[in-house]
């Protein structure tokens, strides 16, 4: 009887001992890595306090461990344009927040909504806000634009011209509201009240958009045409043409 009773006392104790450890454990943990210093690269359509509630909410989401366990390289599902969002560890307190938005090449606007696209075509996200420094398309022609599915245009082949132009505009850190393409070919860029027709020569356009910072500021406060259509590798010279008053 003793024997069995001092067996049964033990294995309260070391079960104790056991509950102990792991609430010592647990509370070690949760004090030494709750965060503190949040660091967040990456982001273009949410600010940092935006993507630190998006990661950081709901149960546990002050652990650097948990975050870095539920966040790595992982896609995120729910989130418009970011695909993937990694946490890494960069001390116990301290956390850095990368996100991975889904490349976009423009957008065009259908039945009162921005449908973005990918370099293919493809519909990303559809959304009521305009972001900045993805361009407006115009000049396409479609029926329908389903999220998901390519945009139904007659040449493919222009999606391909609109991301090239995109990576150009940023090359050169300049940001057009709209890029138009006209069925005959012919390409223009709008800058606030500044329109520059950049013409159907796709061999010099690069030529072309590098020059815009230097043009456009001294076009500040005008309303117009900047014609370049023709490149004259010769001086680089070319016309501005106002708005008829």
């Amino acid at each position: 009887m003793f024997s069995r009773g001092r067996k049964k006392w033990i294995g309260f104790l070391v079960v104790v001992l056991l509950l102990g450890a792991v609430a010592a454990t647990a509370l070690y943990v949760h004090k030494k890595y709750t965060v503190e210093n949040v660091y967040v690269e990456g982001n273009v359509h949410y600010t940092q306090e935006e993507i630190k509630e998006m990661v950081m909410g709901g149960t546990f989401g002050d652990n650097s461990l948990y975050l870095s366990w539920k966040y790595k390289d992982k896609s995120v599902v729910g989130i418009p344009f970011v695909d993937v969002m990694d946490v890494s560890i960069l001390a116990p307190d301290t956390i850095k927040i990368t996100v991975y938005e889904k490349a976009l090449a423009g957008y065009v606007e259908f039945m009162g909504t921005n449908m973005y696209f990918d370099k293919d075509g493809y519909v990303v996200e559809n959304s009521s806000v305009k972001t900045q420094g993805v361009p407006q398309i115009t000049g396409l022609t479609f029926d329908y634009a389903v999220l998901g599915q390519a945009l139904p245009v007659e040449d493919p082949g222009i999606f391909a011209r609109i991301l090239d132009l995109s990576k150009l505009l940023n090359k050169y850190s300049l940001q057009a509201r709209r890029i138009h393409f006209r069925k005959d070919g012919e390409i223009f860029l709008f800058f606030d009240d500044v329109k520059v027709a950049l013409g159907d020569d796709e061999l010099h356009v690069e030529d072309k958009i590098m020059l815009l910072p230097e043009f456009l500021p001294s076009l500040t406060g005008k309303k117009g045409t900047l014609k370049m259509e023709k490149y004259d590798e010769a001086n680089g010279k070319y016309t501005f043409l106002p708005d008829a008053d």
